[in-house]
């Protein structure tokens, strides 16, 4: 079993900054897809970024066409920790962003039913 806990949402104007970190129990971090969805009220989940493993340390790094250039997504296997550095944020990034992991490699990390574990959710507002 696997337990995500989100932090570091919050209020910021647009083209600030924020740093979302995602802390992870369990043994086996490093082997699992991570990824990060956002869900704005009245839409359905959708894909924010994703690390996928490849094999031993390697990984590859996917995003959504809509951050593409503004958002980060990294990890830290030491701390069981993922992170998602945001910055030009934009007004329609507000929603409660999530934090995911698959413990099975694989093609479809940007479909929210792929993965195993899901963390509680935390808000990100960007005011204009």
């Amino acid at each position: 079993q696997v337990q995500l806990v989100e932090s570091g949402g919050g209020l910021v104007q647009a083209g600030g900054s924020l740093r979302l970190s995602c802390a992870a129990s369990g043994r086996t971090f490093s082997s699992y897809d991570m990824g990060w969805f956002r869900q704005a009220p009245g839409k359905e989940r959708e894909f924010v970024a994703a690390l996928r493993w490849i094999g031993g340390y390697t990984y590859y790094t996917y995003y959504a066409d809509s951050v593409k250039g503004r958002f980060t997504i990294s990890r830290d296997n030491a701390k069981n920790t993922v992170y998602l550095q945001m910055n030009s944020l934009k007004p329609e990034d507000t929603a409660v962003y999530y934090c995911a992991a698959d413990r099975n490699s694989g093609s479809y990390y940007y479909v929210p039913h792929e993965y195993d574990y899901w963390g509680q959710g935390t808000q990100v507002t960007v005011s204009s």
